[in-house]
């Protein structure tokens, strides 16, 4: 019926066939969120398992176990496994001062469906 999946999809090294396995196991009519960390000043994932030195992959990705930086295109990489996705910029709701009170990230949320 829901399926959660937090910050996981940049560890794993296929996660297109991840995200068409959620699909596969969703009820239709089900939903789920979807977080990864997003770079939103790329307009597209980067991703090179060639990179295989932690301290390159810490450089190159953030972290040393990522596999990927996801860009703009996230949202489209959870429609192509055939979800509806919305994508909410929630942080935008707050003012600047707020953000900084609640340490709000820049992280948008982002719910599928699956269709009936």
């Amino acid at each position: 019926d829901v399926l959660i999946c937090n910050h996981l999809l940049e560890h794993v090294a296929d996660d297109r066939r991840a995200l068409g396995e959620f699909y596969r196991i969703l009820r239709p009519g089900g939903w789920g969120i979807l977080l990864s960390p997003v770079d939103r000043s790329r307009a597209a994932t980067f991703e090179d398992d060639s990179i295989t030195d932690p301290e390159e992959r810490t450089r190159i990705f953030g972290q040393y176990d990522h596999r990927r930086i996801y860009g703009r295109d996230y949202g489209g990489r959870l429609r192509e496994a055939g979800f509806e996705v919305r994508e909410i910029d929630y942080a935008a709701r707050f003012s600047a001062e707020e953000r900084r009170r609640y340490a709000l990230p820049d992280d948008w949320i982002y719910v599928v469906r699956r269709p009936l």
